[in-house]
């Protein structure tokens, strides 16, 4: 399943439903933190539906998408490059709770903790449904926030489908367990985190995938020399997962996302393409723990686990006024 920037689906339909809710309205101000895809995604339904938008950027934002996000409207701000992306994800969140200290109207997208971001995936479950009918199904995409691979299987297990959730997740991220892995090449920004995201529902997952830079990016260039897919890294490792789930059940379809496209990855990933792994030479580790994980690859049965300790986000509320919303208030 192709996309240009996945996460508009959640933002068109988080930011719609804010709006009929009066929750927001029209000139009210959007904040959220970013990798990139998240911040792109909120500037385009911003500049649909008549809000500002500010954008606290990860260092992985690069010039080509900060030109597009001022364009649309969007106020970027930068945090000091942390020296890791761990570091510079938490420099972020503590940007955001400056702003909203300083700008009380601002409201907070939460795209880590609030599931009105699994609102958006409902009509692509739907039209995954009419296409692939009742056959058993495997879903294989990079976890991130979780609200598209949750919303997915969430939705079509709701019509008594037969689905297979597996998870990709980079080393070093909190969510399944691997921050104990290092990868001295991980630019892989969106589909892991140093932080517990409350969107994640890790029970939904049957199998989990880790997957090193250079693992992923042999994916990524086999996607585009085999199928004339151009995509980033995300969509790299999940097509090396998908690749080996299917070989695992040959009689279910098998779905992987393709979140973004690879500009930003074209000098780490696509240059000197004669030095990337073969996909063919390439098996994950078959682990029972996350402390047996290892690079480049690893894959476990997760069998609807529980969050790991460092990964078990405390209940936020969801809604994202910093302070208790005026009961009128100016329209600019």
């Amino acid at each position: 399943m192709r996309f240009e920037t996945i996460k508009v689906a959640s933002a068109l339909a988080a930011v719609r439903h804010l709006l009929q809710r009066g929750v927001i309205a029209p000139g009210d101000t959007l904040v959220d933190s970013s990798s990139g895809m998240y911040a792109h995604a909120l500037a385009l339904a911003c500049h649909r539906y008549g809000l500002g938008c500010r954008i606290v950027a990860s260092t992985t934002v690069d010039t080509t998408l900060r030109v597009q996000l001022e364009i649309l409207g969007a106020v970027v701000d930068s945090v000091p490059p942390g020296g890791d992306l761990r570091l510079d994800q938490a420099l972020r969140g503590a940007r955001v709770r400056e702003i909203l200290r300083a700008e009380p109207r601002h409201y907070w997208m939460r795209q880590y903790h609030d599931d009105i971001h699994y609102l958006g995936y409902r009509p692509i479950a739907e039209m995954i449904r009419r296409e692939l009918g009742e056959q058993p199904l495997t879903i294989v995409g990079g976890v991130g926030t979780g609200a598209s691979t949750g919303a997915l299987a969430t939705c079509l297990r709701e019509a008594a489908l037969d689905v297979a959730l597996v998870g990709v997740q980079p080393f070093e991220s909190v969510t399944f367990g691997s921050d104990h892995v290092r990868d001295p090449e991980i630019i892989i920004a969106g589909i892991g985190s140093a932080i517990p995201f409350a969107n994640v529902r890790h029970t939904l997952y049957d199998t989990v995938h880790w997957v090193g830079f250079d693992a992923a990016r042999a994916g990524s260039v086999a996607l585009l020399r085999e199928h004339a897919i151009f995509a980033g890294l995300s969509t790299g490792g999940a097509y090396l997962a998908a690749g080996f789930e299917r070989g695992l059940a040959p009689g279910r379809h098998v779905l992987f996302l393709a979140p973004d496209t690879g500009h930003r990855y074209v000098d780490a990933a696509f240059t000197r393409p004669s030095s990337v792994l073969a996909v063919r030479d390439l098996r994950p580790h078959q682990i029972t723990a996350p402390a047996e994980m290892r690079l480049p690859w690893s894959r476990m049965n997760w069998n609807g686990s529980p969050a790991p300790a460092p990964a078990a986000a405390p209940p936020v509320a969801t809604d994202g006024w910093p302070g208790r919303r005026p009961a009128a208030r100016p329209r600019r």
